[in-house]
């Protein structure tokens, strides 16, 4: 039968607000490349006039085929900035045809000994190949183009092809690109440095964060062994007094023992061990639990192959187990109402498993659950949580209740702990476990 159909889905943790990304090397390295080709496009268009100028005095056919590759190749740049691939192959491309060309110039004049009228339209271009070098080459190698290529257009300014300028004036454009391609190569270099420091930073701080709130989950748990004896033991006790068949002596017999070992678990649970054991083992357990349970479970299982599962999780999806199917019995009906109850175990998508206990019960309103009791939060919630899983309660009054237990969390999901409070204050989360009522909600 469909358990809990149009059921009110809770997810015990809600969804972490994701902490705002600071600025990354990605996105450095994005507004770097555009602004550069942007750039490089309005001072090529800066260039042509002067270059169709020039194309008299050069030789025919290379006098147009270099202009038209080095535009090709700043063309590749604008659109690998635009669809984000192949940037760096792009902007290498443009610093070396230009470095080409600047050693080609001389060459390629139809009377190398006559003297250009005007500056080579190359010039117009000098800072466009040195921002394309400090995008494309380690900061050394781009440091080396960034000094080279103003020396050699210097060389190349004071020979007739050149223009035939004075010593002075070739030093001065010289000095110019010089400076102009060094502060932008300084500009590139200080936004990597600093890209890279926040995003390490960011980094670091997530993972401690999320170290520190599940050691807090953990702490939180130890340091409320007391209320855990108060609900559990006195429940068991009560349990136990009020046997009146072989059947409750069972139940309170299993009470009894699942909570010795969840005050052993209490005091010597450890997030950090990597022990890890097959999945096998940890279904076999929760269907032993099961069977212990008066047989009041109809358990489905899959095949889980070779899978494993870190012996910190297993106990926790174990005794998370164990607890909901506890809760089921106590909680999901009156003495001798007839309630089915099913234990599904499985894999799933992630190389993990899932684990489902439902019930056909009274089921409960998750907004009513007391604060004081620790039966979801701590037993089932906090304890899936810091082991890397998580937990959706699926419920309704009169519809019955379906927990849900994944480990591990979906790739795509946030971890549920990590960005949900501030560092600076942990507290406990809100939601906790139902309270017995005459109805008997499920928890």
């Amino acid at each position: 039968m469909a358990f809990g159909a149009d059921p009110l889905e809770v997810e015990l943790l809600g969804k972490a607000r994701q902490p705002r990304k600071p600025i990354s090397r990605a996105q450095i390295e994005t507004v770097v490349s555009r602004s550069v080709a942007g750039v490089g496009v309005v001072f090529a268009l800066q260039a042509l006039p002067v270059m169709i100028e020039q194309l008299q005095v050069r030789l025919p056919a290379v006098g147009v085929i270099g202009p038209v590759i080095l535009a090709v190749a700043l063309g590749f740049v604008v659109l690998a900035t635009t669809f984000k691939v192949g940037i760096k192959t792009a902007t290498g491309s443009v610093a070396m045809i230009y470095l080409l060309a600047l050693m080609a110039w001389p060459f390629l004049m139809r009377d190398p000994e006559q003297v250009l009228d005007g500056v080579p339209w190359l010039w117009f271009l000098c800072t466009v190949a040195t921002s394309c070098a400090a995008i494309a080459f380690p900061l050394f190698w781009a440091a080396g183009y960034t000094l080279a290529i103003p020396v050699l257009y210097g060389v190349l300014r004071v020979t007739p092809s050149g223009g035939g300028a004075d010593g002075l004036l070739a030093s001065l454009d010289a000095v110019y690109a010089m400076l102009l391609g060094l502060v932008v190569l300084i500009i590139i270099a200080m936004l990597r440095q600093a890209a890279a420091a926040v995003d390490a930073a960011q980094l670091n701080a997530l993972d401690r964060y999320a170290l520190a709130v599940r050691q807090h989950a953990t702490e939180s748990e130890r340091v409320e062994v007391d209320s855990i004896v108060h609900d559990t033991v006195l429940a068991t006790l009560l349990s136990a007094a009020g046997a009146r068949n072989a059947t409750a002596a069972r139940l309170a017999a299993v009470m009894a023992r699942n909570s010795l070992d969840r005050l052993e678990e209490a005091g010597s649970a450890s997030v950090s061990d990597e022990t890890v054991i097959p999945f096998e083992v940890l279904s076999r357990r929760i269907r032993d639990a099961a069977a212990a349970i008066a047989s009041s479970f109809v358990v489905t299982e899959q095949d889980l192959g070779a899978a494993t599962v870190p012996v910190h999780a297993a106990e926790a999806l174990y005794s998370a187990s164990v607890q909901a199917m506890v809760n089921s019995l106590e909680h999901a009906g009156t003495a001798g109402a007839a309630v089915a109850r099913t234990l599904t175990m499985g894999p799933n998508a992630r190389g993990g498993c899932t684990i489902e206990i439902a019930d056909t019960g009274v089921g409960f309103d998750p907004a009513l659950v007391p604060g004081e009791r620790l039966g979801l939060r701590v037993s089932i919630q906090e304890r899936v949580t810091s082991a890397g899983g998580s937990v959706v309660v699926r419920t309704g009054v009169g519809r019955g209740t379906r927990i849900v237990i994944d480990w591990p969390r979906s790739a795509g999901a946030a971890d549920p702990l990590v960005g949900l409070v501030p560092p600076e204050e942990l507290p406990l989360l809100p939601l906790a476990d139902a309270a017995p009522t005459d109805a008997g909600p499920t928890a």
